[in-house]
């Protein structure tokens, strides 16, 4: 698991005008939530970053999927990011949200999935075929200690007209796909390995002939 940390400063003001202010000056409003202190459920904090520090942090794909540092007034926070609001029309970000966990927290997160060997795939080099991806990310459920960067989908051996579904992802340790939790009838293809155009279309039209 990757480490970033953000500075942050706590804020008082809120509303539009005020997050406007703050955009001006090139710094992000955002907010921090959960968590509990002495058996309670810890308050939202407003909080402020800068603007430059954190698009640079965004960057990297492992920071949407990593527990996060925010020094808040020079206090420690671990942290995973929420949600983004992103400008319509420029590449500006316009607000943030935190969720404060410990390792042992139990989160629902949204984590990116990386394709192996596809050029070498059994079904494109040998059968011509060609990779459609219906998944390129997957809702899990595990506890922030055990949240993954991202997950390795092997397409080595994977056949022409072969089809990898959720449950044979092979998921690291204490991880849970959040579709399959909800049942096996959630079982959803994540990607294939298609035959050609050309081929389908004849193909298709020799069973239409068949038929006749």
């Amino acid at each position: 698991m990757s480490d970033f940390t953000l500075s942050a400063t706590t804020r008082e003001d809120s509303g539009k005008g005020a997050s406007r202010r703050l955009r001006r000056e090139n710094l992000v409003p955002a907010i921090i939530y959960g968590g509990k202190a002495g058996g309670n459920d810890r308050k939202p904090t407003s909080i402020t970053l800068k603007a430059n520090e954190l698009n640079k942090v965004l960057e990297f794909e492992a920071f949407y999927s990593s527990i996060v540092t925010l020094s808040v007034d020079g206090k420690d926070e671990q942290v995973i990011l929420k949600d983004l609001q992103r400008h319509p029309a420029k590449a500006l970000i316009w607000h943030a949200d935190f969720l404060r966990v410990s390792k042992n927290t139990k989160i629902k997160a949204h984590v990116p999935l990386h394709f192996l060997n596809e050029e070498t795939c059994v079904g494109v080099k040998i059968g011509g075929g060609s990779i459609m991806h219906q998944l390129t990310s997957l809702d899990i459920i595990c506890t922030a200690g055990d949240l993954p960067e991202f997950i390795e989908i092997d397409m080595e051996k994977v056949e022409l007209g072969q089809a990898i579904h959720l449950s044979d992802l092979t998921l690291p340790k204490g991880v849970e796909s959040l579709a399959l939790s909800h049942g096996p009838e959630h079982d959803t293809s994540v990607v294939s390995v298609i035959a050609p155009k050309k081929a389908a279309a004849d193909e298709e039209e020799s069973t239409e002939e068949a038929g006749e």
